[in-house]
């Protein structure tokens, strides 16, 4: 089994920039993480990044285009969410999200316990 630790959140000013990283351990030959997911109060969890294996494909929800930029570390294990132009609806808990299959678009079967991000306007 893998173990998912979100770090990275805070308070940040609208505007301002956060990057948000994600550390596997245990079993993370069989499971890495490869995505980043968020979930406002009350609201169903949303995707919102995701990145293969090797570092080279990338996928992002439409919302986070070109503000949010999803990438791999020297260690495999590790995971960022760089977040630019912070919105105030970008206050949302977001989670790390781990699977065994390199697709993209789905196959994530373990999460971390998530860490806040709150804007300030």
């Amino acid at each position: 089994q893998v173990q998912l630790v979100e770090s990275g959140g805070g308070l940040v000013q609208a505007g301002g920039s956060l990057r948000l990283s994600c550390a596997a351990s245990g079993r993370t030959y069989t499971t890495w993480p490869k995505g980043w997911f968020r979930q406002a109060p009350g609201k169903e969890r949303e995707f919102v990044a995701s990145i293969s294996w090797s570092g080279q494909v990338t996928y992002y929800a439409d919302s986070v285009k070109g503000r949010f930029t999803i990438s791999r570390g020297n260690v495999k294990s590790t995971v960022y969410l760089q977040i630019n132009s912070l919105k105030l609806e970008d206050t949302v808990v977001y989670y790390c999200a781990a699977g065994t299959s390199d697709s993209v678009f789905d196959g994530f079967s373990s999460w971390g316990e998530g860490t806040l991000v709150t804007v300030s306007s």
